[in-house]
Protein backbone atom coordinates (compact mmCIF):
# COMPACT_ATOMS: atom_id res chain seq x y z
CA UNK A 1 0.00 0.00 0.00
CA UNK A 2 2.94 2.45 0.95
CA UNK A 3 4.26 1.71 -2.63
CA UNK A 4 1.61 2.51 -4.19
CA UNK A 5 0.89 5.33 -2.91
CA UNK A 6 4.28 6.19 -3.43
CA UNK A 7 4.11 5.51 -7.36
CA UNK A 8 0.68 7.49 -7.05
CA UNK A 9 2.98 10.79 -5.53
CA UNK A 10 5.38 10.31 -7.73
CA UNK A 11 2.83 10.17 -10.92
CA UNK A 12 1.02 13.32 -9.49
CA UNK A 13 4.00 15.24 -9.42
CA UNK A 14 5.27 14.55 -13.10
CA UNK A 15 1.78 15.33 -14.18
CA UNK A 16 2.10 18.97 -12.49
CA UNK A 17 5.16 19.64 -13.26
CA UNK A 18 4.38 19.01 -16.97
CA UNK A 19 1.34 20.90 -16.67
CA UNK A 20 2.97 23.64 -15.50
CA UNK A 21 5.60 23.22 -17.79
CA UNK A 22 3.18 23.33 -20.74
CA UNK A 23 1.21 26.87 -19.39
CA UNK A 24 4.76 28.53 -19.20
CA UNK A 25 6.38 27.58 -22.90
CA UNK A 26 2.61 28.91 -24.37
CA UNK A 27 3.64 32.52 -22.89
CA UNK A 28 7.37 31.88 -24.29
CA UNK A 29 5.68 30.93 -27.75
CA UNK A 30 3.02 33.66 -28.05
CA UNK A 31 6.01 36.05 -27.32
CA UNK A 32 7.34 34.91 -30.83
CA UNK A 33 4.39 34.58 -32.64
CA UNK A 34 3.02 38.22 -31.51
CA UNK A 35 3.85 40.07 -34.48
CA UNK A 36 2.72 37.64 -37.16
CA UNK A 37 -0.67 37.19 -35.23
CA UNK A 38 -1.00 41.02 -35.45
CA UNK A 39 -0.13 41.34 -39.53
CA UNK A 40 -2.33 38.19 -40.19
CA UNK A 41 -5.80 39.76 -38.30
CA UNK A 42 -4.83 43.29 -39.55
CA UNK A 43 -4.60 44.70 -36.56
CA UNK A 44 -1.77 47.54 -34.47
CA UNK A 45 0.56 46.81 -32.13
CA UNK A 46 -1.30 48.49 -29.42
CA UNK A 47 -4.33 46.39 -30.30
CA UNK A 48 -2.31 43.30 -30.57
CA UNK A 49 -1.10 43.37 -27.43
CA UNK A 50 -4.02 42.84 -25.55
CA UNK A 51 -3.67 39.00 -26.85
CA UNK A 52 -1.15 39.47 -24.14
CA UNK A 53 -3.11 41.89 -21.74
CA UNK A 54 -6.13 39.52 -21.98
CA UNK A 55 -4.03 36.38 -20.59
CA UNK A 56 -3.01 38.33 -17.88
CA UNK A 57 -6.31 39.55 -16.55
CA UNK A 58 -7.84 35.95 -17.10
CA UNK A 59 -5.22 34.92 -14.67
CA UNK A 60 -5.68 37.64 -11.95
CA UNK A 61 -9.27 36.82 -12.08
CA UNK A 62 -9.17 32.77 -11.88
CA UNK A 63 -6.09 32.17 -9.23
CA UNK A 64 -8.07 33.05 -6.39
CA UNK A 65 -10.95 31.61 -7.34
CA UNK A 66 -9.33 27.74 -9.16
CA UNK A 67 -7.17 28.01 -5.49
CA UNK A 68 -10.43 28.30 -3.38
CA UNK A 69 -11.84 25.48 -5.62
CA UNK A 70 -9.76 22.98 -5.20
CA UNK A 71 -9.31 23.60 -1.71
CA UNK A 72 -13.24 22.63 -1.73
CA UNK A 73 -13.87 19.82 -4.18
CA UNK A 74 -10.32 18.27 -5.03
CA UNK A 75 -7.20 19.15 -6.45
CA UNK A 76 -7.03 16.24 -9.21
CA UNK A 77 -10.51 17.01 -10.40
CA UNK A 78 -9.74 20.82 -10.48
CA UNK A 79 -6.41 19.84 -12.42
CA UNK A 80 -8.42 18.16 -15.33
CA UNK A 81 -10.85 20.78 -15.90
CA UNK A 82 -8.02 23.18 -15.83
CA UNK A 83 -6.14 21.01 -18.54
CA UNK A 84 -9.18 20.82 -20.78
CA UNK A 85 -9.82 24.23 -20.85
CA UNK A 86 -6.46 25.46 -21.44
CA UNK A 87 -6.40 22.42 -24.39
CA UNK A 88 -9.87 23.73 -25.36
CA UNK A 89 -8.80 27.14 -25.56
CA UNK A 90 -6.10 26.58 -27.35
CA UNK A 91 -7.64 24.93 -29.78
CA UNK A 92 -9.61 27.79 -30.32
CA UNK A 93 -7.22 30.05 -30.76
CA UNK A 94 -5.11 28.15 -33.45
CA UNK A 95 -8.75 28.20 -35.12
CA UNK A 96 -9.82 31.72 -34.31
CA UNK A 97 -11.50 33.19 -37.52
CA UNK A 98 -11.04 36.88 -36.40
CA UNK A 99 -9.34 39.06 -33.53
CA UNK A 100 -11.61 39.27 -31.18
CA UNK A 101 -12.64 35.54 -31.27
CA UNK A 102 -9.02 35.29 -30.80
CA UNK A 103 -8.81 37.25 -27.67
CA UNK A 104 -12.10 35.46 -25.90
CA UNK A 105 -10.17 31.96 -26.84
CA UNK A 106 -6.92 33.33 -24.91
CA UNK A 107 -9.50 34.20 -21.90
CA UNK A 108 -10.55 30.36 -21.61
CA UNK A 109 -6.46 29.60 -21.83
CA UNK A 110 -5.79 31.77 -18.80
CA UNK A 111 -8.47 30.84 -16.91
CA UNK A 112 -7.07 27.18 -17.68
CA UNK A 113 -3.51 27.62 -17.25
CA UNK A 114 -3.49 30.07 -14.72
CA UNK A 115 -4.44 27.79 -12.07
CA UNK A 116 -2.03 25.25 -12.66
CA UNK A 117 0.52 25.83 -10.28
CA UNK A 118 -2.04 26.98 -7.64
CA UNK A 119 -3.74 23.54 -7.86
CA UNK A 120 0.22 21.75 -7.86
CA UNK A 121 1.68 23.63 -4.76
CA UNK A 122 -1.42 23.20 -2.75
CA UNK A 123 -1.36 19.55 -3.36
CA UNK A 124 2.36 19.65 -2.08
CA UNK A 125 1.56 22.08 0.66
CA UNK A 126 -1.37 19.55 1.62
CA UNK A 127 0.43 16.42 1.32
CA UNK A 128 4.38 16.69 1.70
CA UNK A 129 6.16 16.78 4.82
CA UNK A 130 7.70 20.15 5.87
CA UNK A 131 10.71 19.20 4.63
CA UNK A 132 10.47 18.26 1.47
CA UNK A 133 8.17 21.11 0.37
CA UNK A 134 10.58 23.50 -0.48
CA UNK A 135 12.14 21.17 -3.14
CA UNK A 136 9.14 20.20 -4.41
CA UNK A 137 8.27 23.44 -4.95
CA UNK A 138 11.71 25.01 -6.42
CA UNK A 139 11.25 22.27 -8.88
CA UNK A 140 7.80 23.72 -10.32
CA UNK A 141 9.10 27.16 -10.56
CA UNK A 142 12.09 26.04 -11.84
CA UNK A 143 9.83 24.88 -14.99
CA UNK A 144 8.96 28.77 -15.78
CA UNK A 145 13.01 29.14 -16.42
CA UNK A 146 13.01 26.05 -18.34
CA UNK A 147 9.76 26.97 -20.70
CA UNK A 148 11.31 31.14 -20.30
CA UNK A 149 14.14 29.45 -22.72
CA UNK A 150 12.26 26.66 -25.03
CA UNK A 151 9.30 28.62 -25.15
CA UNK A 152 10.52 31.60 -27.81
CA UNK A 153 12.86 29.10 -29.47
CA UNK A 154 10.62 26.56 -30.09
CA UNK A 155 8.10 29.43 -31.31
CA UNK A 156 10.96 30.42 -34.23
CA UNK A 157 11.32 26.68 -34.96
CA UNK A 158 7.54 26.09 -35.42
CA UNK A 159 6.95 29.21 -37.20
CA UNK A 160 9.76 28.55 -39.87
CA UNK A 161 9.08 24.53 -40.34
CA UNK A 162 4.67 25.67 -40.74
CA UNK A 163 4.69 28.71 -41.72
CA UNK A 164 2.28 29.57 -39.47
CA UNK A 165 1.80 30.88 -35.91
CA UNK A 166 -1.70 28.30 -35.54
CA UNK A 167 0.51 25.35 -35.18
CA UNK A 168 2.32 26.75 -32.35
CA UNK A 169 -1.23 26.40 -29.84
CA UNK A 170 -1.86 23.17 -31.45
CA UNK A 171 1.58 21.93 -30.20
CA UNK A 172 -0.23 22.13 -26.30
CA UNK A 173 -3.22 20.11 -27.46
CA UNK A 174 -1.40 16.11 -27.34
CA UNK A 175 0.35 17.23 -24.13
CA UNK A 176 -3.37 18.53 -22.67
CA UNK A 177 -4.48 15.05 -23.78
CA UNK A 178 -1.41 13.22 -22.47
CA UNK A 179 -1.84 15.02 -19.01
CA UNK A 180 -6.03 14.36 -18.81
CA UNK A 181 -5.91 10.55 -19.86
CA UNK A 182 -3.03 9.86 -17.10
CA UNK A 183 -4.40 12.00 -14.35
CA UNK A 184 -7.44 10.26 -14.81
CA UNK A 185 -5.54 6.79 -14.58
CA UNK A 186 -2.80 7.74 -11.82
CA UNK A 187 -3.70 10.79 -9.61
CA UNK A 188 -5.33 10.03 -6.84
CA UNK A 189 -8.07 12.48 -5.31
CA UNK A 190 -6.95 15.43 -2.33
CA UNK A 191 -10.15 16.36 -1.16
CA UNK A 192 -10.15 19.07 1.98
CA UNK A 193 -14.13 18.00 2.24
CA UNK A 194 -17.14 20.34 2.96
CA UNK A 195 -21.05 20.83 2.59
CA UNK A 196 -20.90 24.08 2.71
CA UNK A 197 -22.73 26.23 -0.39
CA UNK A 198 -20.18 27.92 -2.77
CA UNK A 199 -19.60 31.74 -1.92
CA UNK A 200 -21.31 33.26 -5.12
CA UNK A 201 -21.56 36.53 -4.18
CA UNK A 202 -17.84 36.65 -3.04
CA UNK A 203 -16.90 35.34 -6.29
CA UNK A 204 -18.71 37.96 -8.37
CA UNK A 205 -17.45 40.84 -6.20
CA UNK A 206 -13.96 39.51 -6.63
CA UNK A 207 -14.01 39.01 -10.41
CA UNK A 208 -15.81 42.63 -11.39
CA UNK A 209 -13.08 44.33 -8.70
CA UNK A 210 -10.61 42.66 -10.20
CA UNK A 211 -11.64 42.86 -13.69
CA UNK A 212 -12.40 46.53 -13.20
CA UNK A 213 -9.56 47.56 -10.97
CA UNK A 214 -6.53 45.72 -13.36
CA UNK A 215 -8.75 47.27 -16.27
CA UNK A 216 -8.08 50.62 -15.07
CA UNK A 217 -4.63 50.36 -14.12
CA UNK A 218 -3.74 48.71 -18.34
CA UNK A 219 -5.39 52.39 -19.40
CA UNK A 220 -2.33 54.24 -17.72
CA UNK A 221 0.20 56.38 -19.53
CA UNK A 222 3.43 55.09 -18.97
CA UNK A 223 4.60 58.77 -19.74
CA UNK A 224 2.40 60.44 -16.86
CA UNK A 225 1.27 57.87 -14.77
CA UNK A 226 0.43 60.16 -11.99
CA UNK A 227 -1.75 62.14 -14.51
CA UNK A 228 -3.39 59.66 -15.98
CA UNK A 229 -4.59 57.95 -12.72
CA UNK A 230 -6.77 61.18 -12.50
CA UNK A 231 -8.03 61.04 -15.77
CA UNK A 232 -12.24 60.47 -15.14
CA UNK A 233 -12.06 57.11 -17.57
CA UNK A 234 -9.49 56.12 -15.26
CA UNK A 235 -10.60 57.22 -11.81
CA UNK A 236 -13.51 55.90 -12.58
CA UNK A 237 -12.61 52.16 -13.36
CA UNK A 238 -9.79 52.82 -10.40
CA UNK A 239 -12.80 53.66 -7.84
CA UNK A 240 -15.12 50.84 -8.61
CA UNK A 241 -12.72 48.38 -8.36
CA UNK A 242 -11.67 49.77 -4.97
CA UNK A 243 -15.10 50.02 -4.03
CA UNK A 244 -15.89 46.08 -4.91
CA UNK A 245 -12.74 45.12 -3.19
CA UNK A 246 -14.19 46.61 0.05
CA UNK A 247 -17.70 45.35 -0.40
CA UNK A 248 -15.73 41.79 -1.30
CA UNK A 249 -14.01 41.73 1.95
CA UNK A 250 -17.01 43.29 4.02
CA UNK A 251 -19.06 40.43 2.76
CA UNK A 252 -16.38 37.39 3.31
CA UNK A 253 -16.16 38.71 7.17
CA UNK A 254 -19.97 38.77 7.51
CA UNK A 255 -20.09 35.49 6.01
CA UNK A 256 -17.00 33.74 7.79
CA UNK A 257 -18.82 35.40 11.14
CA UNK A 258 -21.63 33.35 10.07
CA UNK A 259 -20.03 29.86 9.76
CA UNK A 260 -19.94 30.50 6.30
CA UNK A 261 -17.34 28.93 2.93
CA UNK A 262 -15.94 32.29 2.32
CA UNK A 263 -13.81 32.58 -1.18
CA UNK A 264 -10.48 34.51 1.06
CA UNK A 265 -11.31 33.91 4.47
CA UNK A 266 -10.81 37.65 6.18
CA UNK A 267 -9.26 35.64 9.02
CA UNK A 268 -6.79 34.76 6.29
CA UNK A 269 -5.88 38.35 5.28
CA UNK A 270 -5.73 39.51 8.98
CA UNK A 271 -2.68 37.19 9.77
CA UNK A 272 0.16 39.15 9.69
CA UNK A 273 2.48 36.89 8.44
CA UNK A 274 0.12 36.13 5.54
CA UNK A 275 -0.02 40.62 5.05
CA UNK A 276 4.12 40.52 4.90
CA UNK A 277 3.76 37.78 2.27
CA UNK A 278 1.48 39.52 0.23
CA UNK A 279 3.40 42.66 0.08
CA UNK A 280 6.59 40.59 -0.70
CA UNK A 281 4.32 39.16 -3.57
CA UNK A 282 3.26 42.58 -5.15
CA UNK A 283 7.11 43.34 -4.92
CA UNK A 284 7.78 40.27 -6.17
CA UNK A 285 6.13 41.16 -9.47
CA UNK A 286 8.06 44.72 -9.52
CA UNK A 287 11.03 42.61 -9.93
CA UNK A 288 9.72 40.08 -11.88
CA UNK A 289 9.29 43.41 -14.26
CA UNK A 290 12.73 44.44 -14.35
CA UNK A 291 13.56 40.93 -15.87
CA UNK A 292 11.05 41.64 -18.33
CA UNK A 293 12.48 45.28 -20.04
CA UNK A 294 15.82 43.52 -20.37
CA UNK A 295 15.68 42.60 -23.74
CA UNK A 296 14.50 45.85 -24.63
CA UNK A 297 18.24 46.72 -22.61
CA UNK A 298 20.06 44.24 -24.93
CA UNK A 299 18.89 45.71 -27.84
CA UNK A 300 18.83 49.22 -27.70
CA UNK A 301 21.79 49.71 -24.96
CA UNK A 302 23.77 46.93 -25.54
CA UNK A 303 23.11 47.13 -29.72
CA UNK A 304 22.28 43.23 -30.28
CA UNK A 305 20.63 42.79 -33.26
CA UNK A 306 17.06 40.85 -32.85
CA UNK A 307 18.38 37.84 -34.27
CA UNK A 308 21.39 37.36 -31.87
CA UNK A 309 19.11 38.70 -28.53
CA UNK A 310 17.80 35.31 -27.69
CA UNK A 311 21.23 34.00 -27.26
CA UNK A 312 22.37 36.77 -24.53
CA UNK A 313 18.98 36.16 -22.31
CA UNK A 314 19.34 32.32 -22.13
CA UNK A 315 21.59 33.04 -19.37
CA UNK A 316 19.11 35.30 -17.37
CA UNK A 317 16.16 32.49 -18.20
CA UNK A 318 18.36 29.44 -17.14
CA UNK A 319 19.54 31.82 -14.04
CA UNK A 320 15.72 32.00 -13.11
CA UNK A 321 15.18 28.32 -13.33
CA UNK A 322 18.53 27.31 -11.41
CA UNK A 323 17.47 30.11 -8.36
CA UNK A 324 14.25 28.59 -7.91
CA UNK A 325 15.53 24.71 -7.48
CA UNK A 326 18.02 26.97 -5.06
CA UNK A 327 15.79 28.61 -3.26
CA UNK A 328 13.47 25.40 -2.30
CA UNK A 329 16.58 23.72 -0.99
CA UNK A 330 17.69 26.58 1.01
CA UNK A 331 13.90 27.02 2.04
CA UNK A 332 13.93 23.39 3.53
CA UNK A 333 17.16 24.12 5.28
CA UNK A 334 17.20 27.30 6.31
CA UNK A 335 13.78 28.83 6.29
CA UNK A 336 11.63 30.62 3.99
CA UNK A 337 12.80 33.87 5.47
CA UNK A 338 16.84 33.47 5.19
CA UNK A 339 15.64 32.33 1.01
CA UNK A 340 13.89 35.94 0.82
CA UNK A 341 16.86 37.70 2.31
CA UNK A 342 18.97 36.11 -0.03
CA UNK A 343 17.19 36.76 -3.11
CA UNK A 344 16.76 40.35 -2.01
CA UNK A 345 20.42 40.60 -1.72
CA UNK A 346 21.72 38.97 -5.28
CA UNK A 347 18.70 40.70 -6.98
CA UNK A 348 20.21 44.42 -5.49
CA UNK A 349 23.84 43.57 -7.00
CA UNK A 350 22.11 41.85 -10.11
CA UNK A 351 20.67 45.36 -10.77
CA UNK A 352 22.97 47.90 -9.68
CA UNK A 353 25.19 46.14 -12.64
CA UNK A 354 22.91 46.29 -14.95
CA UNK A 355 22.69 50.01 -14.17
CA UNK A 356 26.09 51.15 -13.52
CA UNK A 357 28.38 48.41 -15.17
CA UNK A 358 27.26 46.74 -17.46
CA UNK A 359 28.55 47.37 -21.13
CA UNK A 360 29.65 43.94 -22.78
CA UNK A 361 28.72 40.22 -22.87
CA UNK A 362 30.43 38.47 -19.53
CA UNK A 363 29.75 41.94 -17.34
CA UNK A 364 25.93 41.66 -18.48
CA UNK A 365 26.28 37.67 -18.04
CA UNK A 366 27.68 38.41 -14.52
CA UNK A 367 24.36 40.56 -13.57
CA UNK A 368 21.92 38.33 -15.46
CA UNK A 369 23.04 35.59 -13.00
CA UNK A 370 22.53 37.42 -9.99
CA UNK A 371 19.02 39.36 -10.76
CA UNK A 372 17.90 35.59 -12.22
CA UNK A 373 18.94 33.09 -9.15
CA UNK A 374 17.70 36.57 -6.73
CA UNK A 375 14.52 36.11 -8.74
CA UNK A 376 14.00 32.18 -9.23
CA UNK A 377 14.59 31.96 -5.33
CA UNK A 378 11.74 34.55 -4.62
CA UNK A 379 9.00 33.30 -7.13
CA UNK A 380 9.78 29.83 -6.35
CA UNK A 381 9.39 28.59 -2.90
CA UNK A 382 9.90 30.73 -0.18
CA UNK A 383 6.65 32.65 -1.02
CA UNK A 384 4.45 29.83 -1.52
CA UNK A 385 5.72 28.05 1.85
CA UNK A 386 4.92 31.73 3.87
CA UNK A 387 1.30 31.63 2.39
CA UNK A 388 0.71 27.98 2.94
CA UNK A 389 2.05 28.57 6.21
CA UNK A 390 -0.21 31.67 6.92
CA UNK A 391 -3.69 29.04 6.17
CA UNK A 392 -5.63 26.48 7.79
CA UNK A 393 -5.27 23.07 6.11
CA UNK A 394 -8.44 23.60 4.22
CA UNK A 395 -7.46 27.15 2.69
CA UNK A 396 -3.85 26.75 1.23
CA UNK A 397 -5.38 26.88 -2.17
CA UNK A 398 -7.04 30.03 -1.38
CA UNK A 399 -3.63 31.21 0.05
CA UNK A 400 -1.98 30.82 -3.14
CA UNK A 401 -4.67 32.13 -5.20
CA UNK A 402 -4.13 35.35 -3.74
CA UNK A 403 -1.05 35.55 -3.49
CA UNK A 404 -0.49 35.01 -7.05
CA UNK A 405 -3.22 37.39 -7.97
CA UNK A 406 -1.34 40.14 -5.90
CA UNK A 407 2.00 39.18 -7.66
CA UNK A 408 0.23 39.66 -11.01
CA UNK A 409 -1.38 43.26 -9.90
CA UNK A 410 2.11 43.82 -9.51
CA UNK A 411 3.12 42.86 -12.78
CA UNK A 412 0.67 45.03 -14.84
CA UNK A 413 1.25 48.40 -12.40
CA UNK A 414 5.21 48.37 -12.02
CA UNK A 415 6.33 47.74 -15.89
CA UNK A 416 4.03 50.81 -16.80
CA UNK A 417 5.78 52.54 -14.74
CA UNK A 418 8.92 51.29 -16.00
CA UNK A 419 7.96 52.61 -19.21
CA UNK A 420 7.21 55.78 -17.79
CA UNK A 421 11.32 56.23 -17.49
CA UNK A 422 11.52 54.94 -21.09
CA UNK A 423 9.23 57.28 -22.52
CA UNK A 424 11.05 60.06 -20.26
CA UNK A 425 14.13 58.92 -21.89
CA UNK A 426 13.29 59.29 -25.32
CA UNK A 427 11.65 62.96 -25.05
CA UNK A 428 15.08 64.31 -23.40
CA UNK A 429 16.84 62.98 -26.70
CA UNK A 430 15.48 65.76 -29.08
CA UNK A 431 16.75 68.67 -26.93
CA UNK A 432 20.40 66.73 -25.94
CA UNK A 433 21.00 66.37 -29.51
CA UNK A 434 20.08 69.45 -30.71
CA UNK A 435 21.94 71.52 -27.87
CA UNK A 436 25.29 69.44 -28.76
CA UNK A 437 25.29 68.99 -32.16
CA UNK A 438 22.89 71.81 -33.12
CA UNK A 439 20.88 68.81 -35.29
CA UNK A 440 17.06 68.67 -35.41
CA UNK A 441 16.26 64.79 -35.33
CA UNK A 442 12.39 63.95 -36.43
CA UNK A 443 10.82 63.50 -32.61
CA UNK A 444 9.86 59.96 -31.74
CA UNK A 445 8.76 57.94 -28.46
CA UNK A 446 9.69 54.67 -29.25
CA UNK A 447 13.36 53.01 -30.67
CA UNK A 448 12.16 52.16 -34.39
CA UNK A 449 11.34 55.92 -35.28
CA UNK A 450 14.43 56.98 -33.26
CA UNK A 451 16.77 54.59 -35.40
CA UNK A 452 14.63 55.81 -38.84
CA UNK A 453 15.69 58.97 -38.04
CA UNK A 454 19.31 58.96 -37.20
CA UNK A 455 19.34 56.91 -39.90
CA UNK A 456 18.39 60.04 -42.60
CA UNK A 457 21.80 61.67 -41.30
CA UNK A 458 23.78 61.58 -44.54
CA UNK A 459 27.17 62.84 -42.56
CA UNK A 460 28.65 59.29 -41.45
CA UNK A 461 30.64 60.85 -38.40
CA UNK A 462 27.71 63.19 -37.23
CA UNK A 463 25.68 60.05 -37.99
CA UNK A 464 27.55 57.74 -35.73
CA UNK A 465 28.32 60.35 -32.82
CA UNK A 466 24.29 61.58 -32.44
CA UNK A 467 23.36 57.76 -32.40
CA UNK A 468 25.78 57.22 -29.48
CA UNK A 469 24.47 60.22 -28.21
CA UNK A 470 21.37 59.11 -28.19
CA UNK A 471 21.97 55.39 -26.90
CA UNK A 472 23.50 57.13 -23.88
CA UNK A 473 20.36 58.98 -23.00
CA UNK A 474 17.77 56.05 -23.18
CA UNK A 475 20.23 53.81 -21.42
CA UNK A 476 19.41 56.70 -18.63
CA UNK A 477 16.12 55.72 -18.79
CA UNK A 478 17.10 51.93 -18.35
CA UNK A 479 19.38 52.95 -15.44
CA UNK A 480 16.54 54.48 -13.22
CA UNK A 481 14.26 51.37 -14.12
CA UNK A 482 17.27 49.18 -12.56
CA UNK A 483 17.71 51.52 -9.81
CA UNK A 484 14.15 51.19 -8.85
CA UNK A 485 14.49 47.73 -9.47
CA UNK A 486 17.36 47.67 -6.79
CA UNK A 487 15.31 49.99 -4.46
CA UNK A 488 12.52 46.68 -4.65
CA UNK A 489 15.41 44.15 -4.12
CA UNK A 490 15.94 46.18 -0.86
CA UNK A 491 12.84 46.14 0.07
CA UNK A 492 12.58 42.29 -0.15
CA UNK A 493 15.67 42.43 2.41
CA UNK A 494 14.09 44.29 4.88
CA UNK A 495 11.11 42.04 4.56
CA UNK A 496 12.91 38.90 4.95
CA UNK A 497 14.90 40.34 7.77
CA UNK A 498 11.70 41.31 9.59
CA UNK A 499 10.03 38.08 9.09
CA UNK A 500 13.27 36.29 10.98
CA UNK A 501 12.64 38.32 13.67
CA UNK A 502 8.92 37.95 14.42
CA UNK A 503 9.33 34.15 12.84
CA UNK A 504 11.11 31.09 13.47
CA UNK A 505 12.14 30.21 9.91
CA UNK A 506 9.88 27.43 8.49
Amino acid sequence: MVDQNKASQKWTMTLFTIGVFMAGLDNGIISTALTTINDSFEVSPSWGTWSITIYTLGIAISVPIVGKLSDRFGRKRLFIVEILLFGIGSLLVALSPNFIFLLLARLLQAIGGGGIFIIASSHILSTLPKEKQGKALGMLGGMHGLSAVIGPNLGAVILSLTGSWHWMFLINLPIAAFLIIFGLMKMEETKAGTAKPLDFKGSVLLTVGILTFMYGITQFDSGSVIISIFRPQVLVLLIIGIVLFVLFIFHERHLEQKGGDPIIAFSLLNNRLFKVTLILGLISGGFLAGIIFIPAFVQQVLQVPVEHAGYWLTPLAIASGIGAGLGGVLTDKYGASNAITLSGALGLFGFLLFAFWVAGFFSFVLASILAGVGLGILLGAPLNMLAGESAHNGEKGMALGTLSLVRQIGLILFPIVYAGFMTGAFTKIEPVIQQKFGHTLVESDNYGGLITSVDSIADPELHIDIFDTATSVINTGFSSMFITAAVLSIFVMVFGIYLNKFKKPI
